[in-house]
């Protein structure tokens, strides 16, 4: 089960660069997302758990010396992104973080949420 309805947007066309995607929907709408917003917004359940934890979840002690991997320094980016069925992406970072399925619905979303450039 999708979620989505025939009168659910659909996107029509989808063009990423260095910073972002921009979504073209069905119905003439069209969505600039960062990457750091899909990577914030997804929707998995570990994203989605430390999403519902925020700042009043116990913190562990900052370390002194956090050594990022290769990864980590550089910009975030999107490597790979696959439809699934007809109704979401499955979208890999560059930080290695890829088990979000994004579906059409929450990309809209998302992209409803995002303030106008």
């Amino acid at each position: 089960m999708s979620g989505q309805t025939e009168s659910s947007p659909v996107p029509v066309s989808l063009k990423g660069d260095a910073q972002g995607l921009t979504i073209g929907w069905n119905d003439g709408v069209a969505h600039r997302l960062t990457w750091k917003q899909l990577r914030d917004g997804c929707p998995c359940a570990t994203c989605r758990v430390k999403s519902e934890e925020g700042p009043t979840a116990e913190a562990k002690p900052a370390s002194l010396f956090t050594i990022l991997t290769a990864a980590e320094a550089q910009p975030l980016r999107v490597t790979a992104m696959q439809p699934v069925g007809n109704y979401a992406y499955a979208i890999q970072f560059s930080d290695g973080h890829s088990s979000g399925i994004y579906t059409f619905d929450h990309l809209r979303r998302l992209g409803e949420e995002t303030p106008a450039a």
